[in-house]
Formats: structure tokens, C-alpha cells, sequence
């Protein structure tokens, strides 16, 4: 309890002191709350978990409301996030808090009823639909690792299971996030989305391992209809400045009208989701990003993909 006291009076008072700057020389600072102000993250990461997480989905939404951010979506990779966020916004009233589900070995994979269940938890708030992550072949071959996971495709075709998820997705209007498949996985997912009628769609963080979408890719996956997601992480690390430096030039070259940011935070070891959020918003600022394309892409586009207005 103390420690949940802490964070949330945290969050309060962080977000205060950027709506009115409480110290000279604040201006930028100022700036990016106000860049954050409105804002909606969709990947963030909180307890209940089976991994160490630095918040629960009540604590980051508290503190995302205290920032005057618009909304979160709870992700979490084993479990779906549908009923914690209908529980986070019994008690965070003002924010649009959104959930999803995973599809890892957790939830049986590519598994169409699992999906379609999600969409009848109360609230309906149960949004985003992520193809494998941890568990996905991608991943576990990335990894090195020899164990059981979850296959999209075989010989260069998507396979029945996964047609049939995203027929679900089309029909209730959810968002197909690509996962953690390999580039040209998540291409032929977007190609069938188009296919099927889905509306809403995100190639989850493109740039990062295992996925390494190319620049080229990225372009090929916008002219399908999907946003390209950048995820910050943290901005402090040894290699961050460069990963950050190849995000804009990658964002510059497929446009931000086709970008999203988002946080991709809550572990444990590093920055809370909200902090970290409005850190990744300075850097790119920093790099010469203007107000009007940093709110394309943490306002307009994350409103149009949660089909919200």
C-alpha cells in the first residue's frame, strides 16, 4: 500500500510541475508535457504479470490522467487485458484505458475463440489483437531457443488459424497488431487484413528485434494501411542516442502520417511508462520533429487506430 501511495503522489506531482513549471529554465520541459498533454500510449506494460513490472494498469493509469495523457493500452503477454481495464476505469474515470489479447501459447495460440471471447468481456474494452510475441516461431528462432510456439504461416502462405483470427478481428472492428512475427510475416498479415476488411492495423514496433522491418518494408506496410509503431523504451542507455537517431530517420522517410510512438515501459528497471513516454517525445523533438507531427503521432494516429474521435 505505501509503495502504491508513493507512486501515485509521484505521478501527481510530476505531472503539476510540468503543467506549471515550477523552476526556471523549464521551457522545454514545458513543451513536452504540453506534447504529452492529450496523448495516448498504446504499449504499456504493468502487474498483474508473470514478469516484474515497476507499476499495475491502476497505477499507470493514474499517473497518465496526472500527465493529462488521453489514454493507455494495457498489454500483457500472456494474459488478456480486457477485464483489468474495465477494472482501471471503474477507478480512473477520464481516461481511456484499452486492453488486449496476446496470442502466445497462453491463450492457445492462434486461437479465433479466444479473440472472440475478449470481445464479449464487460466494457468491451478489449481492443488490440496481437499476433504471437515471446511464443512466436519468429521469436523462439531469433532467440536460439527449442521449445513449442506459435506459427502464422508455413511455406509462404498464411496458415487457416490465422485467416480465421483475422476474419474475427475484421468483424468486431479490432486492431491486428503484427507481434513479434518476422518482417515479411507481418506483410502478409497486413495483405490479408486489407483482404478481410480490417480497418485498424499497427506493425508493432517495426524497427525493433526480432522483427527489423526494413525501411522499405515499412513504406510496402503503410501503402497497406498500417501504422509503423516506434517504441521509445528507455532514452538514457549506452546505444539509445543512435537506436533513437535511426527511429527519425526512419520515421522521416515513411512519413509520420503512417508513425506511431509509443512507450513499450513498465519494467521493472527502467523509466515508469508516462516519464518514459514523454522522454522518447523530447528526444525526437530534439532531433527537429515539429509539435504538429508529434501530435500526428501520439494524439490523431493512436485516436484512429482505437477508433476513437
Amino acid at each position: 500500500m505505501a509503495r502504491r501511495v508513493l507512486l501515485l503522489l509521484a505521478g501527481l506531482a510530476i505531472g503539476l510541475a510540468s503543467m506549471v513549471g515550477v523552476h526556471a529554465g523549464q521551457q522545454r520541459v514545458d513543451e513536452v508535457a504540453r506534447a504529452r498533454a492529450g496523448s495516448i500510449d498504446i504499449h504499456v506494460h504493468s502487474l498483474p504479470d508473470s514478469a516484474e513490472r515497476s507499476v499495475d494498469g491502476l497505477e499507470a493509469a493514474v499517473m497518465a490522467r496526472a500527465h493529462g495523457m488521453r489514454g493507455i493500452v494495457l498489454k500483457n503477454h500472456y494474459d488478456p487485458t480486457a477485464g483489468l481495464a474495465y477494472m482501471v476505469r471503474q477507478q480512473v474515470p477520464g481516461l481511456e484505458v484499452f486492453g488486449g489479447i496476446d496470442l502466445n501459447l497462453t491463450v492457445g495460440g492462434m486461437n479465433p475463440s479466444a479473440v472472440e471471447h475478449m470481445t464479449q468481456v464487460s466494457g468491451h474494452y478489449g481492443r488490440l489483437v496481437w499476433m504471437s510475441t515471446f511464443d512466436a516461431e519468429n521469436q523462439v528462432r531469433y532467440s536460439k531457443e527449442t521449445r513449442p510456439s506459435v506459427s502464422v504461416s508455413r511455406n509462404g502462405a498464411l496458415l487457416p488459424a490465422t485467416k480465421e483470427v483475422i476474419g474475427v478481428i475484421a468483424k468486431h472492428g479490432l486492431v491486428l497488431a503484427t507481434g513479434h512475427v518476422s518482417a515479411d510475416e507481418g506483410l502478409m498479415l497486413l495483405r490479408e487484413g486489407r483482404q478481410q476488411g480490417v480497418q485498424h492495423m499497427v506493425v508493432t514496433h517495426a524497427m525493433n528485434p526480432p522483427v527489423i522491418m526494413s525501411v522499405a518494408q515499412m513504406q510496402e506496410a503503410a501503402k497497406l494501411g498500417a501504422l509503423i509503431e516506434f517504441v521509445g523504451g528507455s532514452v538514457a542507455g549506452a546505444n539509445a542516442a543512435a537506436r533513437i537517431d535511426g527511429f527519425a530517420d526512419a520515421i522521416r522517410k515513411v512519413g509520420p502520417a503512417a508513425c506511431i510512438l509509443a512507450s513499450d515501459l513498465g519494467q521493472k528497471n527502467n523509466p515508469l511508462p508516462a516519464d518514459g513516454f514523454a522522454a522518447f517525445i523530447g528526444a525526437l523533438k530534439a532531433r527537429g520533429f515539429s509539435d504538429q507531427e508529434l501530435d500526428r503521432m501520439t494524439k490523431e494516429n493512436p485516436a484512429t487506430l482505437l477508433g476513437l474521435r
